[in-house]
């Protein structure tokens, strides 16, 4: 009896390190990612909260741009980036560290080919929403600021890359670091650039777009300025070998993860500010699962990665809850501190009971998809997602919105629905995963994608690589 209860001492001490040291490991990358996409989001509101000094015209026109075009070309984007996420955490996983440099060089391809297809949406942005019946004088203001998202959307590319091949090394504090300089970089240029200089819109937007790219140049500084020795072997024609499997993956993670933003613009009306900070958190807690579970995996230990599952989700669900209860008791309150205007506080604090449950469903959800890209199930997701949204969010949306009246409730509602179908759906697919058999999975990924170095493995440490010739 005594022995038994030892026993029982040990492992419940075991299990308490264990906690101790997988919570070390998952803030370490949750707080400087929550930190680089907060900054990276302040860009665009330093950008908005300037331009809407200037008039009200442009600040409608850029806030139409920025929350439909914009924001879907952002989630496509970060969706197929999330592909490098899943090779580089694994390869990492795995010992194979000089993969990490050639996969980033793989999704800069396919990235930069994918942002240029979807510039026409800028470009023409003006008879676009024209199109969607939007007044004449703001589509004539649309396409005076359009043109100068393009570089904005090449910045995301080389943003979201560089960011998760640093992830995946835990080297996270430099994406922080970097983000929040290119932050306080922005709040000097918009003040020269508009209120000292009175450039108007294009000071506005020139201050976003040096400020925003000044965080990709520090990055290439620090990946080819040798602070990378292992990971980073420089330029390489290897970069253009095995693209289809990428863009397969690539196009799977776009799929998968695009639609979410479909929940923000839903709620732009009243909630889109409170929704899309709380996001920043979330995102923090879909990088550490994806992170986690690829690192674990291409080590092949699947039942580490299902523990930091775990503990992440616990983490995040926690959060969840306490802004579930916030917004549940002090929801009236809550609207009136975010608006003056009596109207639009009555109106936001309608809502607040719907914004409520959507932090609860975020507590869980993006874990999920964190776990699904780490794991390199971005197709099976992409399926789940797809007719979550569209099989069931979107109609059980528009039968409330639209039949039922209910406007923009009954659309929140209905995806609502579809983030909780979702959600269970995901849960399935995680009890049902096998996953040994993804070890094996990310082990045969890794020795299919595996390219020599020309002089043998770059360190001892990495030796233990399986080397195989393209």
């Amino acid at each position: 009896m005594d022995e038994n209860m030892e026993q029982k001492l040990l492992e419940t001490g075991d299990l308490k390190g264990r906690i101790w040291k997988e919570s070390k490991l998952s803030w370490k990358i949750i707080f400087p990612s929550v930190l680089a996409r907060a900054s990276s989001y302040g860009l665009l509101v330093v950008t908005q909260i300037y331009i809407g000094h200037i008039s009200e015209l442009d600040l409608a026109s850029y806030g139409l741009l920025q929350t439909f075009l914009l924001l879907f070309v952002k989630g496509i984007l970060l969706g197929m980036s999330s592909a490098t996420e899943t090779l580089c955490g694994q390869a990492f996983g795995a010992g194979q560290y000089h993969m990490l440099g050639i996969y980033l060089q793989r999704s800069w391809i396919v990235d930069l080919v994918m942002a240029t297809i979807l510039l026409p949406l800028f470009i023409w942005a003006t008879p676009l929403f024209q199109l969607l019946g939007e007044d004449e004088d703001v589509t004539a203001a649309v396409g005076q600021i359009s043109l100068w998202f393009i570089p904005v959307v090449h910045y995301y590319v080389f943003l979201y890359t560089t960011q998760m091949y640093f992830q995946s090394q835990l080297k996270n504090s430099i994406v922080g670091w970097l983000c929040t300089g290119s932050f306080l970089l922005h709040l000097l240029l918009s003040w020269i650039m508009v209120s000292v200089l009175d450039l108007g819109v294009p000071g506005a937007m020139i201050a976003l777009n040096v400020s925003s790219w000044s965080t990709v140049i520090g990055a290439f500084v620090y990946i080819i300025g040798g602070w990378c020795p292992q990971t980073w072997k420089g330029f390489n024609r290897a970069a253009f070998a095995d693209l289809i499997p990428m863009i397969k993956l690539s196009l799977s993670s776009g799929v998968m993860l695009c639609s979410n933003a479909t929940v923000a613009i839903s709620a732009f009306s009243l909630c889109i500010s409170i929704n899309t900070w709380e996001s920043m958190m979330r995102l923090g807690f879909f990088t550490a699962a994806c992170v986690r579970v690829s690192n674990e995996l291409g080590r092949g230990n699947a039942r580490a990665a299902l523990f930091s599952v775990k503990v992440i989700v616990s983490y995040s669900l926690s959060i969840g809850v306490l802004f579930w209860v916030l917004f549940l008791a002090f929801g009236h309150e809550i609207a009136h501190l975010v608006s003056s205007d009596e109207a639009v506080a009555e109106a936001m604090s309608g809502l607040t009971v719907l914004l409520a449950f959507s932090f609860l469903l975020n507590g869980v959800q993006p874990v999920l998809i964190g776990v699904a890209i780490g794991a390199g199930l971005q197709r099976v997701a992409a399926i789940i997602n797809i007719c979550c949204y569209y099989l069931v969010g979107v109609p059980i949306g528009a039968l409330l919105g639209y039949v039922a009246h209910l406007e923009i409730k009954g659309l929140w509602v209905g995806l609502q629905c579809g983030i909780l179908v979702q959600t269970l759906a995901l849960l399935f697919l995680m009890w049902r995963t096998n996953w040994e058999e993804q070890v094996n999975e990310a082990s045969k990924r890794l020795d299919r994608w595996l390219l020599e170095l020309p002089d043998g493995p770059a360190d001892e440490s990495s030796s233990h690589a399986r080397i195989h010739p393209p």
